[in-house]
């Protein structure tokens, strides 16, 4: 006589799996057990791994804004590897000139509920350029670094990433970890 045990189990592809208590079948039930233990510690493995991503995940925020300003690089009027004369000379950066600067500035935040809220660390990035921008010789590096010192003092300890450019065309990214 033989017996039927029915196990009501989720799979993909099957709602219920029969375990019969011949040696061959029970064999057999015993590999589809097996693979549906398998299949079920991978997916909460997989669902584990998932979860410790997004615990662990670097979170950033990030604000933009533009600021008009004169700037000059003094180098360029006689430094022959810039002043040379042809089509790749840039002599006339030597000279005060106008750009308009284009700011991204990234800072790291430790939960998903406005850790720093962005319109606020806008609008306080946004005054420390109030007046007019002169920054004289600076290039858009070294205007990232006065600016991540600013940063540092109010929100020390924190990740910053600071993208300056020349117009929205040429600039630079740095990255400042803690």
């Amino acid at each position: 006589m033989k017996m039927i045990h029915q196990l009501s189990l989720t799979t993909t592809n099957k709602g219920s799996i029969m375990l019969e208590s011949s040696t061959t079948e029970d064999e057999q039930q015993d590999e589809r057990y097996y693979d549906y233990m398998t299949r079920r510690m991978r997916e909460t493995d997989m669902d584990q791994d998932k979860q410790k991503v997004m615990q662990t995940a670097k979170r950033m925020i990030w604000v933009t804004f533009t600021k008009e300003g004169i700037h000059k690089y003094p180098a360029a009027l006689d430094d022959p590897s810039l002043a040379t004369g042809d089509e790749y000379d840039v002599s006339f950066l030597g000279y005060p000139h106008r750009h308009i600067f284009h700011f991204k500035v990234s800072i790291s935040v430790t939960h998903n509920d406005r850790d720093i809220e962005f319109i606020q660390f806008k609008r306080w990035l946004v005054k420390l350029y109030e007046g007019e921008l002169n920054v004289d010789y600076k290039s858009c590096e070294m205007m990232s670094d006065d600016l991540y010192e600013q940063i540092n003092q109010k929100y020390p300890g924190r990740n910053v990433h600071i993208e300056i450019s020349e117009d929205g065309e040429n600039g630079a990214y740095i990255q400042y970890s803690k």
